[in-house]
């Protein structure tokens, strides 16, 4: 039998979604069955991961620990900000698939794939960019992020998708800012938001580019099938 995935999401509520489409993508079926039981808590009550540090941790563990009472066996959070409570989520006992951990590795097979490339681009929060860097470091990748006022401009983007704004001001915003990472020596780009691959694909790039949401979820079908 295959485990049962919990998904703390609602952060936001179409970046959650973005990632059950993505998961239900990479399941291989040949029947209805074969699909994975997935139990989701859309929470977009949780507190703003960008500037309220200490209080989305609590509800984080919270929602964790509801994914487990009601049949959960492994979990995944659909926001890469909020992988910095991961440890407040593992305290519910399941293991957890780890966005950052998975898109690091897709970085890092990407370089491979390309020549050694030791330069990759990151697309996201300032938490996230921390996050991002720890992880690259451990891989031996350097993080090309943007300047300070780019990154003001790109998380001003970040709450208009947020609000729902996905319309073509939003997708040519987004794409410059990727480039503006591949004009400072970016050789491979991550979405290192949710957010941004509701606006942005591979097409809209000449490097290549990590769509971290599409990872996890290739990676969540792995371990959820692995007992098979």
């Amino acid at each position: 039998m295959s485990k049962t995935l919990g998904v703390l999401g609602g952060m936001g509520p179409a970046a959650t979604l973005d990632f059950l489409a993505k998961l239900q993508a990479a399941t291989p079926v040949s029947r209805e069955q074969d699909h994975l039981r997935v139990l989701v808590d859309i929470n977009p009550k949780v507190p703003d991961r960008n500037d309220s540090y200490d209080a989305a941790g609590p509800v984080l563990a919270q929602m964790a620990v509801g994914l487990r009472e009601a049949g959960a066996q492994v979990l995944a959070i659909a926001c890469n900000t909020a992988h910095a409570y991961a440890d407040e989520v593992r305290a519910s006992g399941l293991p957890l698939v780890d966005l950052i951990e998975t898109a690091g590795l897709a970085a890092k097979a990407a370089q491979n794939e390309n020549g050694g490339a030791e330069r990759v681009g990151v697309l996201g929060t300032g938490g996230a960019l921390a996050l991002y860097r720890r992880t690259f470091s451990h891989l031996g990748i350097e993080a090309v992020t943007l300047d300070d006022h780019e990154q003001v401009e790109f998380m001003a983007l970040l709450y208009r998708l947020k609000h729902g704004d996905l319309g073509p001001d939003s997708r040519r915003t987004m794409a410059a800012l990727a480039h503006r990472l591949v004009g400072k020596g970016a050789q491979v780009v991550v979405a290192g938001c949710t957010e941004v691959p509701l606006v942005m694909g591979a097409a809209d790039l000449a490097v290549p580019f990590i769509d971290a949401t599409e990872a996890l979820a290739r990676r969540c079908v792995e371990v959820c099938l692995a007992s098979e």
